[in-house]
Parts: C-alpha cells; structure tokens; sequence
C-alpha cells in the first residue's frame, strides 16, 4: 500500500499550484435579458374602447354578456382545442345540438337565454345547463383534455406524513375519503369484502401511502393526455362543469377563488381578461337553498370579439 502523503505537503502542493494557476478573475456580470412585456390589445368592451393584456394576442376574446354586465374572456386552444371549438361553435350557432324539449338537431346560438343556476358564494358561478340545472346537456359530451404531469399531479401523495389527506382532494369528511380514496382503491385491488380488506391490510395501507394524486384520480376513471399545457384553477379561469370523467357537454364554471381542490377534474380553457366587478357581482347574489340565484342572472349572448 502507498505511503500516505503528510498533510503539510499536500497542502504545499495546493499553494503552489495556485500560484502558478491563478483563478480567472470573474467576468463583467452579463446583462440580463429584460423581460418580456406582456402582449397587449385595444379592445372595444363594455360600450368603450380598453386595452387588456393577454397571453397571446393570436387566442380568441370572447364576451359573455350576463343581464348584471358583460365579461371579456381570452382562450386558451393550446391547452384545450377541442374545448374551445366546442365552446365558440355552441355559442355562434356552428355547431350542432339536441333541442332537449323537441329532441331535434338543432343549429343555433346555444347560450342565449340560459341561466347561471349554481352561485357558490365566494366560490364559482356555473352556467350553460339547457335544463338549468346540473344534469342538462347538448346531447354529447366532449372528452377532458388535461394533461397531470403540468400541473404536478404525478408528485403529489393522497396522505401526506400525517396521514391527512391532500387538499388538492377536497376531502371534507370520513364519508368523503371513503367513497373517493378508498372505494376506488379498493376496486382496483380486487377487494370485495371485509374479510378480504382485513387479510390485505397491510397491503392496502402501503399503496395508499405509495398512492399519487394522479394515480388515485386514473382508478376514478380519468384518464389524461400529454400534448397539452393545463392551466390550474385559479381565481378567474373558465372550465368545464362534470361530475364524471369525459363528461363535458355545455356546462361551464367561473371561478372566484383559487380552488386546487378543482385540480386536476376540470378542463381549464380561459381565463378573465375585464369585467371582473361583474363576476363578483354575480358571486354575490342571494341564493336559495339548491345555490340558484334568487334574482335570474341569464346569459344574454356569448360572442367573439372581431380581430
């Protein structure tokens, strides 16, 4: 075995070598690259000429015009093409529907007249039900596009160290975790009885503290896609309304909170651009016990801005 070198040569040799090789004196600090701007457009909104910013001044604008005031909306058909065409052909009348009192096909402005049914105070405003209700549609559903990966679902655990569930679940009692966490595992493992769960249980424990976000909400039934950017529902994103997976027909939330407990569930494809005093406005409105505005609040029309 080599005889180990004594420490005060070694630390000779480094001096030396210092010497001899001087560090480079570091560069200037380069110039940062300024930030971009934030693309701006001159719109014409709410009777008066405005200039809003946006994200991509190529999106489309569209003004939902409520019978309490008009918002502005850009949207996003990089994070939701199949939305958005759905959303802008129900609106001008390019696309077709079931008529759900006559059953017919029918090819006109779809969001005329509708209500916002659902108010949850300080929550979101729901609209676009022919039935004004949570059960109408246009007679087809338009699958999910939301990609989990981009919103961090894959990284997040159902418990996390304590055992709590993640917020992002909105589990807001035992009943809630049973049916949304455990049900759903349970299934996917086969379990049918409690003599089956009390022979598994360790089993079921290490997987459900194994268990993603992403991997509890694909056993419900999700199923997500990768060639999409998804938005998280923030304060002021416009998505579509479903209880179920691949469900979205014409049924479209605003939200007036950020609501990770959304994430994830829902097809973000716009967001606020000007009328916000509206959307609080509309938050606002006395209710009745099944969360419909006491006062009709209806959807006058919903139209794309020229460019």
């Amino acid at each position: 075995m080599p005889t180990p070198l004594p420490r005060t040569l070694i630390r000779l040799w480094l001096i030396a070598a210092l010497l001899l090789h001087p560090w480079a004196a570091p560069k200037a600090q380069e110039a940062l690259p300024e930030e971009a701007t934030t693309p701006t457009l001159n719109v014409t909104f709410d009777g008066r000429a405005q200039q809003i910013q946006v994200e991509d001044p190529a999106n489309p604008l569209v003004v939902i015009e409520t019978t309490r005031g008009s918002l502005l909306f850009e949207l996003f058909p990089s994070a939701a093409p199949a939305t958005v065409s759905n959303f802008l052909g129900l609106a001008n009348g390019s696309k077709t529907w079931v008529d759900p009192l006559t059953g017919a096909n029918t090819k006109r402005p779809f969001y005329n007249g509708l209500s916002f049914h659902r108010v949850v105070n300080g929550v979101l405003i729901q609209g676009g039900s022919p039935s004004a209700d949570a059960h109408g549609y246009p007679g087809f559903f338009v699958p999910d596009e939301i990609n989990a990966v981009s919103l961090g679902l894959d990284h997040m655990s159902v418990l996390d160290p304590s055992g709590e569930p993640n917020p992002v679940l909105g589990i807001r009692s035992q009943a809630d975790f049973q049916e949304d966490v455990l049900k759903p595992l349970y299934d996917s493992l086969g379990i049918r009885s409690s003599a089956q769960l009390e022979a598994r249980v360790s089993e079921v424990d290490k997987k459900l503290r194994a268990l993603s976000v992403q991997q509890l909400f694909e056993l419900r039934g999700y199923r997500y896609r990768k060639d999409v950017i998804s938005r998280a529902p923030v304060r002021g994103v416009i998505a579509m309304a479903s209880t179920q997976p691949n469900q979205n027909g014409s049924q479209f939330f605003i939200t007036l909170t950020d609501a990770e407990w959304l994430l994830g569930r829902h097809t973000v494809f716009g967001t606020l651009r000007a009328g916000e005093d509206v959307l609080d406005a509309i938050g606002r409105s006395p209710v009745d016990t099944e969360g419909r505005p006491q006062q009709e609040v209806r959807i006058v029309s919903i139209k794309a801005l020229p460019r």
